[in-house]
């Protein structure tokens, strides 16, 4: 039987755009009470605008460890305690490494890395207080595999593969559940879709997820029974070609 989610409070960082403010709206109306997350006040509320009562807009930089910290206790003063954690904010860079910029390589580890190692360690110690929590980080079908035209990119997803994986088996005696739900093409702003009939067109020729896709995957992964942990769970377009 699926688990009721109604009353739950998820944190959701990059909760602006994309697979973020898919996410928040998918949890909001299952009931979940969501905090927001992402560099953009204006859009977070937004976000919130359409969620109604139950949203918490915290503009944070993740770049900025005091500002993570700050987020985290935010929301928990607000909502007494955080139940879903989803560190979903990400940066993307492909191309070649011998035409890359590494200034922006080191912004994109910070990211995609290191704010996600800072958020799990500020939420951790109130779920284990509690011995409950679900921990579900974005990832990517290039976590799974080397993509060569994304090298950084894959590098960021690999680290956050293992890290969820030991964090997991660490935490698995506290009643925590930790996964890592990992997408294919995703036809938002951040691979650079913005156009509504570009990416209608690309779904219909399954070459790509919309933001939604991947927000009821994460849904089904938290609805699972308490017994049950989806260590990972890969999804992808069918006409995806890796």
């Amino acid at each position: 039987m699926a688990r009721d989610l109604t009353g739950k409070v998820a944190l959701v960082t990059g909760a602006s755009s994309g697979i973020g403010r898919a996410m928040a709206l998918a949890l909001a109306a299952h009931g979940v009470r969501v905090a927001l997350t992402g560099r953009s006040e204006e859009r977070l509320e937004a976000v919130a605008a359409q969620i109604g009562d139950g949203a918490l807009v915290l503009p944070g930089d993740l770049t900025q460890p005091e500002q993570i910290a700050g987020v985290v206790a935010a929301a928990t003063a607000h909502f007494g305690a955080i139940d879903i954690l989803l560190p979903n904010a990400g940066l993307y860079i492909p191309g070649d490494i011998a035409d890359g910029d590494p200034n922006a390589w080191d912004e994109l580890l910070t990211v995609n890395v290191n704010s996600v190692f800072r958020l799990i360690h500020a939420v951790l110690p109130q779920m284990i207080a509690r011995q409950a929590g679900d921990i579900v980080v974005t990832s990517s079908v290039s976590g799974h595999q080397a993509i060569q035209w994304e090298p950084i990119y894959s590098a960021s997803k690999h680290a956050i593969q293992s890290f969820v994986h030991g964090v997991r088996r660490q935490v698995a005696r506290h009643n925590i559940r930790v996964g890592a739900l990992a997408p294919g093409v995703v036809l938002n702003e951040l691979w650079g879709f913005n156009d509504p009939a570009v990416i209608d067109q690309k779904v219909a020729a399954r070459e790509g997820l919309r933001s939604e896709d991947v927000a009821e995957a994460l849904l089904f992964m938290l609805t699972r029974p308490a017994n049950v942990t989806i260590r990972d769970l890969v999804i992808l377009p069918q006409n995806q070609d890796i």
